[in-house]
């Protein structure tokens, strides 16, 4: 098993909703409800605090049925959250109001830390465990990027492995590293709230394909595990896409293409490096697949074959 898959099966889950962080697939927080993500969240920028804090997390949560995790602006904020919100976050330029974080923890809802783009693993954790102090172990961890550097997925990984916590990783409005953070062991991303819905289909797709290779799930459930075999699914699609194209390739590179040019040792060959990476299923089981899989290749190719010489011209 992968480290990054190892790592999975240690974290405390957290639970946003229906929404588990730190057990079973990575998910994607952000966006605007017409994406779908897993998660909502919103940044109280208001500084009338009050009722516009109050409205604010109301229609939030007017056009969205899931779990909703809500920034506060200030403490007074945190009053509408407890009654509203599904989870707080406590942004990096709050971790040294101390009274802020207190009372955040108080509020008996899962609370995601981000970290400061100055703050150092020691005062990272050091947050959660102010959280946990006030009697509150539902403690996510964000890395966050900061204005000079990029998001650091060593230290998010150190800080997982040492606090055995969830990990999320702040992408913005950007889902170019939406695979690299999953593979490197996030349980998630965290989108900006604004992120349309291309980037948040974009993360989604990436925490479906890489977190069903990467991370290791045990499902409790008929439903749950379905759903895993969805994600796994996924990725052989993808991967079967991608054969086969690269097949078309071979065919029209090899002197003699088609079912005539088969090569059966070395599908012999493929049929055994297989086995050693898929040793419950064995050569026995693997050959007809593979044997299926080689030949729809070999017939997609012909056909594409067809269709380019049919064409005008040729």
């Amino acid at each position: 098993m992968s480290s990054a898959a190892q790592m999975s099966r240690e974290a405390k889950a957290v639970h946003l909703g229906a929404t588990a962080l730190g057990a079973g697939p990575a998910v994607v927080i952000g966006g605007g409800p017409e994406a779908e993500p897993d998660a909502r969240w919103i940044t109280l920028r208001t500084q009338g605090g009050g009722r516009e804090a109050r409205e604010a997390i109301e229609e939030a949560r007017s056009d969205w049925p899931g779990a909703l995790l809500v920034e506060p602006f200030r403490v007074a904020d945190l009053r509408w959250i407890g009654e509203h919100a599904d989870g707080v976050v406590v942004g990096g330029a709050w971790l040294r109001d101390v009274r802020l974080v207190r009372e955040a923890a108080t509020l008996g809802l899962p609370v995601v830390v981000q970290r400061g783009s100055a703050a150092t693993l020691v005062e990272w954790l050091a947050i959660a465990g102010q959280c946990v102090a006030e009697g509150n172990d539902q403690v996510v961890l964000c890395e966050t990027a900061g204005r000079a550097h990029g998001v650091d997925l060593a230290l998010m990984r150190e800080a997982r492995t040492r606090s055995g916590r969830p990990v999320l990783v702040a992408l913005g409005d950007d889902a170019g590293l939406a695979a690299a953070a999953i593979a490197a062991g996030a349980d998630g991303l965290l989108l900006a709230p604004e992120a349309d819905a291309e980037v948040v289909r974009a993360a989604m797709e990436a925490a479906t394909i890489v977190g069903a290779v990467v991370r290791g799930e045990i499902p409790d459930s008929v439903t749950a595990a379905r759903a895993a075999i969805d994600r796994v699914d996924a990725v052989l699609a993808t991967m079967l896409e991608r054969r086969a194209e690269l097949a078309g390739v071979i065919q029209r590179l090899k002197p003699v293409g088609g079912f005539a040019g088969r090569d059966m040792e070395r599908e012999r060959r493929v049929v055994a490096a297989m086995a050693r990476r898929a040793p419950r299923l064995g050569e026995v089981r693997l050959a007809p697949v593979v044997n299926a899989v080689i030949e729809a290749g070999l017939h997609l190719a012909e056909e594409e074959r067809g269709q380019r010489d049919q064409r005008p011209g040729r």
